[in-house]
Order: structure tokens, then C-alpha cells, then sequence
């Protein structure tokens, strides 16, 4: 039996486990959380101690390893574990800079022709807030480097652009990822999440889906983590995802060819459809969370075998394809969320939960038989139907039988 091990800890990896374990691999998540444990091997492991991770990938002869989180990717995981012989789902840390640095990101895009928002860079205040004087405040404020989902602020006016820019470049609340600013223009449309799973050259795409940003129903309130997750995206109509993946997936796999870094593992790219056409928002450098809990359900054919492929760099012929079923996700929130969580809050009702849908944990903890809050997005129920309507009714079943104070989640999660 071909075995895996899956690096990370939350919603997304549990997913990602589900369905090798499904699909007959021993899989191993490490650390994993106490959710996870309830079905899965999950080991201890400091994520960000690369020598403890290229270590357990040998001590499990893992024929597979697939890094879950970006902040592990951009520091170089990847590159240690090629370095010691393993087979590795995830970019090294040149390719992950398109996560990394939004900046880079930009420069990318303009180099292979990707269409996307006009932008500027600014380490500077005053020139940032001119700049966003210019543009009445309707502007997109993202800090440069990661920041846990929260580094992106959407502005309708001077004023939200002003106090975004402050917070970062003078007060610095999001530390060294917000010490270089890039500021968009603010496109209207919808939003859609296209992923790919590429062997450097070659791809094949996951279904497209829809993520839910901000905390509250009607996309009001902060950015989060990502609130929910469907698909197929209740975006109509939507452009083909062959399409799409011509538009924002293969120009820029060849450009990071071409400069010698070529992408292995997940490229995710986050866009918009506008009046104009789409535009690519972001590009992720890997599995989005938690977009991955429904696509794991909606991918059809080796999921595993198409990434251990994509990992060598031979993918060749080898594609994905759609279910012909509908999946949504909700995530439940502890209190607080997003800023600083409430944590140890007994969490209830799982049992009977997962008797109706699927639970993927996040942020929990205590033991497997007695699960507490441990984070802000704490879990995930996921409903799966003939149609949208039918997944979304039953992942909203699946999440009011979960029961802990405070709990917090939309309501509108699949709508359209």
C-alpha cells in the first residue's frame, strides 16, 4: 500500500486525507489536530522545523508528501524534502513567491500577459495615501507577504483606504508582510477560485468553486480565512474552466518555467469576473481552505495518483474530472473571529452531524472524544446533493446540530 504523509493541521488537510485514505492510501497527517484523530493517524510536528518534517517523510518512507499550508512552502520546505529524495506535492520556495510577495505576484502576472486590476507598490504612507486619494479610496489594500487571510482590505472610500494603509505602514500590525503594500484598483464582479494541479508544465484542473471571504452574510464585515466554499460556483454564467485555466493558469506556469522555477503542486488563482472579462485577483501556492472541503468531493478520478504524478513532473495524460453532484461548506467560527478567537469552548452535537453531512476539523483541540475550540474557524460542514440547493440545505442541517458558545457562521454560504 503506497503511503502519504500530509503536512498540515487543518479543515484542508483533513479533506485532502479523507480521500487518499478513500482512495486506499496509508496516510499520515502530521500534526493534524484531535478532530482528525477521531478517524485518521495523526503525529506530532512543528511545521515550521523543516529538519523534523524532512525527517518524518523518511522515518514513514512516504511515497508522497503534499505540504498543506503556504507559510511552510515559501520558507523552502519543498526544496528540503527533493533534497533528501522524497516526492513532494508543493513548489519550492522560488515558485511559492507568487504567494509570498504580492508583488511578485504582479511583476509575474505583467511578464506572461495575465490580465489583471491596475496596481502600484508603496513602502511608503504618504505616496500610498495620495494614491488612494486619486482613486476616491476605491482601492484593494494587501500586504505584500502572508498574513493569515487577513492582509487584504477592501475599500469603498478614503477613509477604509486610509486607516488600511495606517494600520500597516505605520503601525505595523501585520508585522514584515505589511511593510510593502500593493494597491488595486477595485474591480466590480464576482469572484471565482480556479485550481490546478501542475507538474511544472502541465496541469489539469479541479472544479471551479466559490469562496466566501468576509466574516458576514451579504459579504459584509472584515476578510477572513474563507467563511465557506461551493461548487460548482453559483456565479452564472460562468466562463468554461478550460478557458480560464488558458487565461491564468498556463501563460504563468510557463513563465515560471522559463526563469528556471518551475511550479509542482497546487497553483490557485483567485479571480474575477468583470464586465471586461476576467481578471486574475491572487495566485495561492497551494490547495485553497476551505475551497478544498467541497472539491475533494466534487473531483472525479486519483486525486493521489494525479498528485504524485504532478510531484515527478508527469502528469502527462492524466486529468481530473467533474462529479456530477453539487457540494457546499460553511465554517463554523469561534467566538471572536476574526480578530483574536475565544478557545476552549467544549464543542457538542458531532455525532449527530456527521450523520447527516461531512465535518472537516480546523481549529480544535482537547482529545479526540471531547473536542474544544482551539481557533477561529474552527470546522467545516459539508453537505453534498444531486444540485446546488441540495448541498447547501444539507451542509446548513449538518452545522445547526454542532453546538459550542459563541459559535458563530453565514448564512448564505451557496446562495446565489
Amino acid at each position: 500500500m503506497a503511503r502519504a504523509l500530509v503536512i498540515g493541521g487543518g479543515a484542508r488537510e483533513h479533506a485532502l486525507a479523507a480521500r487518499l485514505a478513500a482512495e486506499g492510501w496509508d496516510v499520515c497527517i502530521a500534526p493534524g489536530n484531535s478532530g482528525i484523530a477521531r478517524r485518521l493517524r495523526c503525529v506530532p510536528l512543528q511545521v515550521a522545523d523543516l529538519s523534523s518534517a524532512v525527517a518524518l517523510a523518511g522515518q514513514l518512507s512516504a511515497d508522497l508528501v503534499t505540504v498543506g499550508p503556504e507559510a511552510p512552502l515559501i520558507a523552502g520546505l519543498a526544496d528540503a524534502l527533493r533534497a533528501a529524495g522524497r516526492v513532494v506535492f508543493g513548489p519550492g520556495a522560488a515558485a511559492a513567491r507568487v504567494e509570498g510577495s504580492k508583488a511578485f505576484a504582479k511583476e509575474l502576472m505583467a511578464d506572461a500577459g495575465i490580465p489583471t486590476a491596475p496596481h502600484h507598490t508603496f513602502v511608503d504612507p504618504s505616496e500610498a495615501r495620495a494614491h488612494a486619494q486619486r482613486l476616491k479610496g476605491r482601492v484593494v489594500v494587501k500586504a505584500d507577504g502572508i498574513a493569515a487571510g487577513k492582509g487584504v482590505t477592501v475599500c469603498g472610500t478614503v477613509a477604509e483606504a486610509e486607516a488600511a494603509i495606517e494600520a500597516a505602514l505605520v503601525r505595523r500590525e501585520l508585522g514584515d508582510a505589511g511593510r510593502t503594500l500593493v494597491l488595486e484598483e477595485r474591480l466590480e464582479g464576482r469572484e471565482l477560485s480556479l485550481m490546478a494541479l501542475c507538474d511544472g508544465r502541465k496541469y489539469t484542473l479541479l472544479p471551479l468553486s466559490q469562496d466566501y471571504k468576509r466574516v458576514g452574510d451579504g459579504d459584509q464585515g472584515p476578510n477572513t480565512g474563507g467563511m465557506g466554499a461551493a461548487s460548482p460556483s453559483p456565479v452564472a454564467p460562468t466562463p468554461p474552466a478550460s478557458t480560464l485555466g488558458e487565461l491564468a493558469i498556463a501563460p504563468a506556469l510557463e513563465c515560471l518555467a522559463r526563469r528556471g522555477t518551475p511550479f509542482r503542486g497546487a497553483l490557485y488563482a483567485g479571480l474575477m469576473l468583470t464586465a471586461d472579462g476576467p481578471r486574475v485577483l491572487e495566485y495561492n501556492c497551494r490547495l485553497g481552505d476551505p475551497e478544498t472541503q467541497v472539491l475533494m468531493e466534487r473531483a472525479d478520478g486519483p486525486v493521489g495518483e494525479v498528485m504524485a504524478a504532478a510531484a515527478r513532473g508527469e502528469l502527462g495524460t492524466l486529468a481530473l474530472r467533474e462529479r456530477p453532484i453539487a457540494a457546499v461548506g460553511v465554517v463554523a467560527c469561534a467566538a471572536g473571529y476574526p480578530q483574536p478567537p475565544r478557545v476552549g469552548d467544549v464543542i457538542e452535537g458531532l455525532d449527530e452531524a456527521a450523520a447527516v453531512g461531512l465535518l472537516r476539523f480546523g481549529g480544535v483541540g482537547g482529545a479526540p472524544d471531547r473536542l474544544v475550540t482551539a481557533g477561529g474557524r474552527v470546522l467545516t460542514a459539508v453537505g453534498i446533493g444531486a444540485d446546488l440547493p441540495e448541498a447547501r440545505a444539507r451542509a446548513y442541517r449538518t452545522i445547526g446540530l454542532v453546538r459550542f458558545e459563541g459559535m458563530h457562521h453565514r448564512h448564505d454560504v451557496g446562495s446565489r
